[in-house]
């Protein structure tokens, strides 16, 4: 009894620590309820005990569905899963489109079932300047091995790296029947760049429509047309007939229509502007009297009296003389006259010299010829451009084994014998002489080469004399008016042209011609140069380059009057 009543005293008397530092001054000022006045104290053990048994629970519960997941149904997830597959899709990026001048469009896109997009091309007309694509392409499976739509010809090759977007992905979960469960775009496409042309879709139908219904009514082998500014170089027209159609190349049939382009003797697949060398004939001649009046080989107004012929001696034969016939008996000429009605016995002269009369010679001739471009690359950023060639001594000695004559300078002064040039290379040349003396460099594509309309002249300035291009111009003029351009003097109730034609023979006994108009308008204020060259027609036919350009610029006149104001 003593030992419990010692044990209860002990506890009675017993003093907390917290109540060491409390009196009852103090007691009323703790809120109780937020454990103030009072010391921390320890959890107890049964705490210890809930938490440790919770979390154990929580971990066999996870070792349970994980055992139940991987062994007791593994395989029938395993199974479903492999049901399920993930495919990537390919997105195909747009190619640029393209645009003539003012907005027109010329190639546009067209997307299919299947996603692929296709170009759509406005044909006819353009196919020789737009080209053609190739599309990406499947196996047997279905599954694309070439996923890039390429450009193979045209503008389509030559800008293909701009017009080229970036193709992108898209992720798609299926599952065992096909249906997509799930899809996300991994990498989005990126479309190409589009391009304005300085085309004029007017101007160019204008060209084609009248080079195809000659070509196909005398008939010609094939033709081809330009229309060039004077100043920058932009080309309004570039027209190549016959053509492909760049629908049918690129999506790679019908198979008779491609293999009907392969066998076509009018060659399709030339363009002829810039691919195609052809026998100038006198088209030259107002390149050639300018090169004569600047190195002051004659006077404008040298004369001389065409009797439609020259002759010289024969070395070996002093009986048959070597003669050099003209096209007719044009009589008193001086160089205006001879320009506009092409003399081949003024340039004669002038190219070779005659009787004492001093030429240029071949060696100055074929140098000019190359000072005006007709022998180097125009520039253009165009597949597959040719350049022009001019006969002289040495390259006859190495083809021939022959020597030079006068007769082959005189047929070279009157762009014969073996001389070539391109279509646009001839333009070019032209647009010089319209110009001033500048030769510009053809450009087609505007929004990555735009020019303002009156910004000077770029370009390689020729060595020139002001008045030398002021004869030529006229003499041109004059072709119009009285000379073999005078097909186009109906035109001048809207606008004044100056004009030279040029007629190269072909064929085996001349049975054949090239029909050359050349120019450029107004003449006032030269703007536009023309050119057109009809290609292997027969040597009967009256019909050519002035008809044309005749067609060309009374249905613009209606079309497109801004082009003569």
């Amino acid at each position: 009894m003593s030992w419990w009543r010692r044990r209860r005293e002990q506890k009675d008397f017993e003093i907390a620590p917290d109540e060491i530092f409390l009196d009852d001054a103090n007691v009323s000022e703790f809120d109780r309820a937020r454990f103030e006045g009072r010391l921390e104290r320890p959890l107890n053990r049964s705490t210890f005990l809930v938490a440790g048994v919770s979390i154990g629970l929580f971990f066999v519960t996870l070792l349970a569905q994980s055992w139940n997941l991987q062994v007791r149904q593994g395989a029938a997830y395993a199974a479903e899963s492999e049901r399920n597959s993930l495919e990537e899709q390919m997105l195909f990026a747009e190619r640029g489109i393209i645009t003539d001048v003012n907005g027109a469009p010329l190639v546009t896109n067209e997307t299919n079932a299947d996603g692929l997009v296709r170009r759509v091309y406005r044909t006819p007309g353009l196919s020789s300047v737009l080209g053609y694509v190739s599309y990406p392409k499947k196996d047997s499976s279905g599954n694309y091995y070439s996923t890039e739509t390429k450009g193979l010809a045209g503008l389509e090759a030559s800008y293909d790296s701009l017009l080229n977007g970036k193709n992108g992905t898209l992720l798609i979960e299926k599952d065992a029947v096909g249906e997509v469960k799930s899809q996300g775009t991994i990498v989005p496409p990126q479309n190409g760049t589009s391009l304005q042309l300085s085309l004029d879709v007017r101007v160019q139908d204008a060209f084609y429509k009248a080079i195809k219904e000659l070509a196909d009514r005398v008939p010609f082998a094939g033709g081809a047309g330009i229309l060039m500014d004077v100043k920058t170089g932009e080309l309004k027209a570039m027209v190549s007939y016959p053509e492909f159609d760049s629908n049918v190349l690129s999506a790679g049939s019908p198979a008779e229509v491609i293999r009907g382009y392969s066998t076509d003797t009018r060659r399709p697949y030339l363009n002829r502007n810039i691919q195609g060398l052809y026998t100038p004939g006198s088209v030259v001649k107002p390149l050639e009297a300018a090169a004569a009046l600047t190195e002051g080989t004659i006077t404008a107004d040298y004369t001389i009296n065409d009797t439609g012929s020259i002759s010289i001696p024969n070395p070996y034969n002093p009986d048959a003389p070597n003669v050099f016939v003209d096209w007719k008996v044009l009589g008193t000429e001086d160089l205006r006259r001879a320009i506009a009605f092409s003399s081949d016995v003024y340039f004669y002269i002038v190219g070779g010299g005659y009787q004492g009369k001093p030429g240029l010679g071949i060696e100055r001739l074929a140098s000019w010829y190359r000072t005006f471009g007709l022998t180097s690359p125009t520039g253009i950023t165009f597949p597959g451009e040719r350049i022009g060639f001019v006969p002289t001594p040495d390259w006859k000695q190495a083809t021939f084994k022959e020597a030079w004559n006068i007769g082959d300078t005189y047929h070279t002064a009157i762009g014969q014998y073996a001389m070539q040039v391109t279509p646009l290379a001839q333009a070019r040349a032209i647009a010089a002489i319209a110009n001033g003396g500048t030769l510009v460099t053809p450009t087609i594509v505007k929004n990555l080469s735009s020019r303002a309309p009156d910004a000077p002249v770029l370009g390689t300035a020729l060595p020139l004399t002001k008045d030398s291009i002021k004869v030529a111009q006229e003499g041109m003029r004059q072709g119009v008016r009285e000379g073999t351009s005078v097909g186009l003097s109906s035109l001048e109730y809207f606008v004044h042209l100056a004009g030279k034609t040029g007629t190269a023979q072909t064929g085996v006994r001349n049975e054949f011609h090239n029909s050359w108009a050349v120019g450029f308008f107004p003449y006032e204020n030269p703007k536009y140069v023309y050119l057109v060259m009809m290609e292997r027609g027969p040597s009967t036919n009256v019909f050519g380059g002035v008809y044309v350009m005749s067609q060309v610029l009374s249905e613009l006149h209606q079309t497109a009057p801004e082009y003569f104001e």
